[in-house]
């Protein structure tokens, strides 16, 4: 009879550790752009040997999950830097490829906000709240700029709970930056613009605070479609 089985192999140190860091990206717990902790605390954390946590950042560098910069540490690796940064840049002089974008943006931020209202917990709907404030705050300074937008939209991709739906959004961070960044210069040119964007924000959060998951899919999809509608306006 042929043998179906093959001798257990104990695993080494360096393995154990890259199963659980690769467990803790793709589990949501590391993002895209996080700072791991230094060779020193790893090894503390872990209790292992340094040379074990070494040689498991550079099986991770190898197969692409981590980055170290010179000076600043190891982080979770993003490859939006590295393989869709030309897009970004051709996305904001080519309105087909911002339309496409826009596309791309109503099936992720959408359903984000559908799943967010039914699963995202009091400290994540406080933190979509945070933004709204943030975005009510600088509304009467000639409006927020593209890091309180993308604060928000990413809190409620946050608040999904849905693994491959954050990843996907990190991948395409550049991309996504882009098309805010070109809303938001466009769409400030005329200041009533400003008051529009603040009371669509706040519908989106209202309907994901009050677990309205149907509303909440139907108030982001109403915004990103104005958007998209109301850019020409402001070109």
């Amino acid at each position: 009879m042929t043998n179906l089985f093959k001798p257990i192999r104990p695993k080494k140190l360096s393995e154990e550790i890259v199963e659980q860091i690769k467990s803790l990206v793709t589990g949501g717990q590391l993002k895209p752009g996080d700072r791991i902790p230094s060779e020193r605390e790893m090894a503390s954390l872990l209790g292992v040997s340094r040379p074990s946590v070494r040689e498991a950042i550079m099986i991770l560098e190898t197969m692409g999950l981590l980055e170290s910069r010179q000076g600043g540490g190891t982080y979770v690796r993003s490859l939006t830097d590295a393989t869709l940064a030309p897009l970004a840049k051709m996305v904001a002089d080519n309105p087909l490829l911002m339309a496409e974008l826009f596309e791309v943006r109503m099936g992720l931020e959408c359903w984000s906000a559908y799943l967010a209202a039914t699963r995202a917990t009091k400290e994540e709907i406080a933190e979509i709240g945070a933004s709204i404030n943030e975005m009510a705050r600088l509304a009467s300074r000639g409006g927020w700029g593209s890091d309180v937008e993308s604060r928000f939209h990413y809190a409620i991709t946050s608040a999904a709970h849905n693994t491959m739906q954050l990843h996907i959004l990190n991948t395409i961070h550049g991309l996504f930056l882009a098309t805010i960044e070109v809303a938001l210069t466009k769409l400030y040119s005329r200041p009533q613009h400003i008051d529009v964007l603040l009371s669509q924000h706040r519908a989106i959060y209202s309907a994901i605070a009050d677990r309205d998951a149907e509303m909440a899919h139907r108030a982001m999809g109403a915004h990103l479609q104005w958007v998209q509608k109301t850019l020409p306006e402001g070109a």
